[in-house]
């Protein structure tokens, strides 16, 4: 049984359940909001999120889980409101995440994601660029067309993850071109990049949903530890996640000699092995099939990839003692609890 099919503990809706009622939830006002961009951008957004080919013919292509924007609906539902009511917010938070992953795929060049060419393979870096950022100010005008009371302090909300998130997206880039890296620069740069839209996700879902300042704090606070848990979950999958999951090739973060968290934690080490992979790393050339195969077996010797596995245990306590602080509805605390357990549960 996969973990998307795990029952929540009363018996109630499955992950996976979860994860399709949230997408057919938004999806409709998703698309609408898509539909509202200018053709140039409207061809190749549809195209990211797998509703049409290259050539702009229906298909249906995997458009991701929609973690983010189910974190947003149960947030909603966990104060006591109605998850409708969000629906703005979680549209809103799943085009940011959209809008980063379009550049991120520009930046470190990856050829596919979901199993498909990226975006700007098919349609150039020039026009793949300008795509994300007609999502990421679509993103704010469907928190400002909502009319929702808590709109205005929504966009703020939003705009700070998106600061911290090119923040983060800024200090992954340096630290592939510094020879030495940190463990604690590497953490902070996950909680920008990676946690702080998770964690906004939370918090907007809450504020929608007319929930109490604390009540935000602690959700925001539950999605922020799974944001960095989530990332070191990726980190791990980036190294010896299966192909057929992931939609990346195998090894595909080691070729590039990207320095996520295990490998930091291996390089930091001082073992041998530690050494070993930083004579690897400081190659000038993309490291081939047979080194990046040696390099995952070095990172685990020198313990990155146990690292990192303890590392999202221990957020994913500190997440779930947040989210029992926020005192939130029975059902939602479950369904979020098991939300959090897929996250940081992903096959790796």
């Amino acid at each position: 049984m996969s973990t998307t099919d795990v029952q929540t503990k009363t018996g109630g809706r499955s992950v996976r359940e979860i994860l399709a009622w949230s997408r057919a939830i938004i999806q409709p006002a998703l698309r609408a909001a898509i539909g509202m961009l200018p053709a140039s951008m409207l061809r190749i957004a549809g195209y990211h999120f797998g509703w049409w080919n290259e050539h702009g013919h229906r298909e249906t292509a995997h458009g991701g889980k929609a973690i983010r924007p189910t974190l947003v609906l149960l947030s909603a539902q966990a104060v006591g409101g109605l998850p409708a009511t969000a629906v703005p917010a979680a549209v809103a938070v799943e085009l940011v995440h959209n809008f980063s992953l379009l550049h991120d795929d520009v930046m470190d060049a990856d050829p596919t994601r979901r199993h498909r060419p990226t975006a700007w393979r098919v349609f150039g870096v020039n026009s793949a660029i300008l795509a994300g950022d007609a999502l990421l100010t679509l993103a704010l005008d469907v928190l400002a067309a909502s009319a929702h009371p808590a709109a205005t302090a929504g966009i703020r909300m939003l705009s700070a993850a998106v600061q911290n998130l090119l923040d983060g997206q800024s200090a992954d880039l340096a630290l592939a071109h510094r020879a030495q890296a940190e463990v604690a620069p590497c953490l902070r740069m996950a909680e920008n990049k990676t946690a702080a839209l998770m964690g906004c996700a939370c918090a907007l879902g809450a504020s929608f949903g007319g929930g109490s300042h604390e009540q935000l704090q602690h959700l925001r606070a539950f999605g922020t530890h799974l944001g960095v848990a989530f990332q070191h979950v990726d980190d791990l999958l980036g190294i010896w996640g299966d192909p057929a999951v992931t939609g990346k090739p195998v090894y595909s973060d080691l070729r590039s000699r990207k320095k996520s968290l295990p490998v930091v934690a291996a390089l930091t080490s001082t073992t041998p092995a530690g050494r070993d992979l930083a004579a690897l790393y400081h190659r000038a050339a993309p490291l081939s099939e047979t080194e990046a195969a040696r390099a995952a077996e070095l990172i685990d010797t020198a313990g990155g990839r146990a690292w990192s596995q303890s590392q999202a245990e221990e957020l994913l306590a500190q997440a779930l003692r947040e989210l029992q602080s926020a005192h939130p509805t029975q059902r939602s605390a479950e369904e979020l609890n098991a939300l959090a357990r897929l996250v940081t549960h992903r096959d790796h």
